[in-house]
């Protein structure tokens, strides 16, 4: 994600064409923004030991996936960083680069049910980052 948005920005400002973005686009990801990310840790921390439960025991510690509960396809991740980032080119997805892991995505059911939920969506994320990186770009 930084080196799309990096990639994006420093394209919008020389009125580049297109970016050219790595693999088919088609593998799938999962995204949290890093607020959400700490707030559900200290959640977590917060909690009594009798509501988690099941999830402790004596010889294992409790093993809780935290994430946002959707995914989205590496090409609609660039078109959504295109939008941020205010980029008008195309987007050209180069198959001859690896595309990685074709799914990357966590089951936070626990968590959920232990009642936390993520607060900050993708695109809002993605501005509050780009917001800063541009900063320093």
């Amino acid at each position: 994600m930084p080196a799309l948005i990096r990639k994006m920005h420093e394209a919008r400002e020389r009125n580049d064409p297109k970016v050219v973005v790595w693999g088919t686009g088609s593998p799938r990801r999962e995204l949290l923004y890093s607020d959400d990310m700490a707030e559900a840790c200290l959640f977590l921390m917060g909690l009594e030991d009798a509501m988690l439960g099941p999830l402790l025991s004596e010889s294992h510690p409790p093993l809780i996936n935290i994430g946002y509960g959707e995914d989205l396809t590496i090409r609609e991740l660039a078109e959504l960083i295109r939008d941020v980032v205010g980029f008008k080119g195309e987007l050209e997805f180069d198959p001859t680069k690896p595309d990685g892991t074709p799914q990357k995505w966590l089951d936070g059911s626990r968590l959920n049910q232990l009642g936390w939920k993520p607060k900050i969506a993708l695109k809002e994320g993605l501005t509050f980052t780009y917001l800063e990186i541009s900063k320093l770009l």
